[in-house]
């Protein structure tokens, strides 16, 4: 059961970084949305933002929480609604052929970049090809682009090594950001974007890691998506200064750092909007044990599972704000399976039967990582769920170079937070796929294999074999969720949101003024 303050439109998932900067307003003074007279627009919108923007670069930009940024300078190819529904932007329609394989999209002609060049075929094939090769963590969204190709002046057609069911979903985000050719070589183009999005950075307005200043793009192709003459994006440091900022009223809407600052924004006055985001829980990833044998069989990833509290976890970490689940896959998918949500009952003689039966009457000790990430009041927990199975955890304290063991395979179990994807194709990449990151000793089989080939196809047999995957994944145990945890937005009278599925930034046509 989702236990949350006051519900969001709608469900949604996102990227789990915070960041650093200052508190307060651009020049001391409240936020305010107050609409301004004679140009449909509000006068202002003041963001509060828990991530900065590390670069203006299309090709290294980041997503998730660090989306508003780049939705008010870029425009993408094309645009996910709050629902997911793929709509158009830049290109105006598109169609794949029998094989879906090649998709060809055609452009807009009415398109100006803030240098004033127009978009044409060929700056879109550049910065697909730019993006493949860029910094961006998520520059692998595109590693099914074979070829991308410029038909003429508004028509691309991209040519894919096998089909991607979530590549229109990944052209909505960063790896659909286009930016104007002369931003390619541009000496400053790390600190000013050059885009064709609905907002222009005010760099004058602005101080680098602390506020940033847009104002209204009076050229822009869609003025209907134009809510605000000007949006401001201030950047806190941590979640004091962002609390002390909710306290005077300094935002009109702000992503909150965690759902502890929910009873501060309600004093201030402000509206809590609440979408599910990540599941929360612990990776089995050693599924073939090779650190740690045990962890091969079957009965013993269940036991796990049938140990955890999950209600009790939900209590004790995050106040109860989440949903409990035994499954990797989000609720707006097409993998989603209600009856799984409960498909691991608390059961503590249930797991110790299981160990019992894989050869482990005595229990079993499973050694995990303690780093910064997980408090150690939180690890404690979770060991003592264990142990009351006769699972004995033993923590090793994690050097700097946490992340780079993680993935190197070092321990063959640990806690983690991944993101529940709007398109199920998208979570078994990051997750499950052999390629994955997260898939750390990039294991599979037959029946998984099989089940990909199906998925990627799309369609009634895809969206079947989706939930098939899910229902495989949650009976062999690849994975022990503990719940879904909850995504705060808050917003001041006078400021609506509407949440968007698969993401924790909305998107910023989707912040309107009510006055």
């Amino acid at each position: 059961m989702l236990r949350t303050v006051k519900a969001g439109a709608l469900i949604g998932a996102a990227a789990l970084a915070l960041a650093a900067c200052s508190s307060g307003g651009t020049d001391g003074s409240t936020a305010s949305s107050t609409a301004s007279g004679g140009t449909g627009h509000a006068a202002k919108l003041t963001i509060g933002a828990v991530v900065d923007v590390s670069t203006w670069a299309a090709q290294d930009s980041s997503w998730g929480n660090a989306a508003t940024y780049y939705m008010a300078v870029y425009d993408t190819l094309v645009r996910a609604a709050a629902d997911g529904t793929i709509e158009p932007a830049l290109a105006t329609d598109w169609s794949y052929d029998d094989s879906m394989t090649v998709l060809t999209l055609n452009l807009r002609d009415d398109v100006t970049f803030t240098d004033g060049s127009a978009l044409d075929s060929q700056v879109v094939v550049d910065n697909l090809t730019r993006f493949q090769t860029g910094a961006s963590e998520n520059s692998g969204n595109l590693a099914s682009i074979a070829d991308v190709t410029a038909v003429d002046s508004d028509t691309v057609q991209i040519t894919l090594s096998a089909p991607d069911p979530s590549l229109l979903d990944y052209l909505s985000q960063n790896s659909g950001l286009i930016e104007a050719e002369s931003a390619f070589t541009a000496d400053d183009i790390q600190t000013v974007p050059v885009g064709s999005g609905p907002y222009i950075l005010d760099s004058a307005a602005s101080t680098i890691g602390s506020t940033y200043t847009f104002t209204a793009n009076p050229d822009y192709w869609d003025p209907e998506s134009q809510h605000y003459d000007t949006v401001v994006i201030n950047y806190y440091a941590d979640a004091n200064a962002l609390t002390n900022a909710l306290r005077d009223g300094q935002v009109d809407i702000a992503n909150l750092n965690s759902t502890s600052q929910i009873p501060d924004a309600e004093s201030a006055g402000y509206t809590v909007n609440t979408q599910t985001l990540n599941w929360k829980g612990l990776i089995l990833a050693d599924r073939w044990g090779v650190v740690d044998p045990a962890l091969a069989d079957v009965r013993v990833r269940q036991a796990i599972n049938y140990a955890l509290d999950r209600e009790g976890l939900l209590q004790g970490l995050e106040s109860g704000y989440g949903e409990v689940t035994d499954q990797i896959f989000g609720t707006g998918t097409t993998a989603y399976d209600a009856s799984l949500e409960d498909y691991y009952t608390y059961d503590v003689d249930k797991a110790k039967q299981l160990l019992t039966e894989a050869g482990y009457p005595d229990g079993i000790t499973i050694t995990m990582p303690l780093s910064g990430f997980v408090p150690e009041a939180e690890a404690q927990l979770i060991a003592g769920n264990l142990a009351d199975a006769g699972i004995t955890v033993s923590y090793e304290q994690a050097g700097e170079s946490f992340i780079s063991d993680l993935l190197g395979g070092k321990w063959g179990v640990f806690e983690f937070g991944l993101n529940q994807e709007a398109v199920s194709w998208s979570t078994y990449k990051l997750a499950v796929a052999p390629d994955s990151a997260w898939n750390i000793y990039h294991q599979t089989d037959d029946t998984l294999q099989a089940l990909a080939d199906r998925m990627r196809l799309g369609g009634e047999d895809g969206d079947a074999a989706a939930q098939e995957m899910n229902q495989y994944l949650v009976e062999n145990a690849w994975f022990a969720p503990f719940y879904r945890y909850v995504n705060a937005v808050v917003t001041t009278d006078g400021t609506a949101v509407t949440l968007k599925n698969g993401q924790a930034a909305p998107n910023l046509w989707d912040i309107v003024p009510t006055a």
